[in-house]
């Protein structure tokens, strides 16, 4: 069944911000605390797709849950601060055209697992507010990505989005939500059999007959 709606996240499926985040972290960190933990983009690619907390519990375990906290929370501001001072194109090939492309047969959504913030930065960015409906985050819900999506269907009566995503916990996510999965293949991770798979973000556009 042709979909209604897409809903869209964002690490992995239309940029890879890890360069910058990993310098940004790793400033945090010897800022914050006495660890000795330095990140790397390839390490990001393991964590991301993962609540901020989830991220912090498999980082940073030997701190207290309080102080493990606060670290991730202090890296959170410095990716922020990285983030919106680089001049870096981060976007996968072809994403900002196929997004421009797509809101005009779709509503578009993002739901993502981060931080407060960081779909506004994404979009100032990118210069891709025009074509996003609507977004969600835990930072903004204390939810998970499973019931996030949900949350935007709802709201926005959503009868059949297909969610895109990179990794096994978005298929999850979006079995949780009850919608189809879309494996960005391009990304960081793999997902077991998936409804739709791309190569490209611009294949989206040939799948949904756009």
């Amino acid at each position: 069944m042709k979909p209604d709606s897409i809903i869209l996240d964002i690490d992995g499926t239309l940029w890879n911000s890890t360069p910058i985040v990993a310098e940004a972290w790793n400033q945090a960190v010897a800022k914050n605390s006495s660890l000795s933990v330095r990140f790397t983009p390839h390490d990001l690619t393991q964590l991301f797709g993962r609540p901020l907390d989830a991220i912090a519990d498999i980082v940073f375990p030997t701190l207290e849950e309080k102080e493990r906290y606060a670290l991730i929370d202090a890296c959170g501001e410095k990716e922020h601060q990285y983030l919106s001072a680089s001049t870096q194109n981060l976007l996968y090939p072809g994403v900002a055209d196929t997004i421009q492309k797509l809101s005009r047969s779709y509503p578009l959504f993002i739901v993502s697992n981060c931080q407060s913030g960081y779909i506004e930065l994404f979009l100032e960015k990118t210069g891709l507010s025009d074509c996003i409906t609507d977004f969600e985050c835990p930072g903004g819900t204390g939810l998970g990505k499973g019931p996030n999506i949900r949350l935007v269907m709802e709201r926005n009566h959503l009868k059949a989005p297909v969610y895109v995503g990179d990794i096994e916990g978005d298929h999850i996510a979006a079995s949780e939500a009850g919608i189809p999965f879309c494996h960005a293949a391009y990304g960081f991770g793999s997902a077991e059999n998936p409804d739709y798979v791309i190569q490209e973000f611009s294949e989206l556009l040939t799948l949904f007959s756009c």
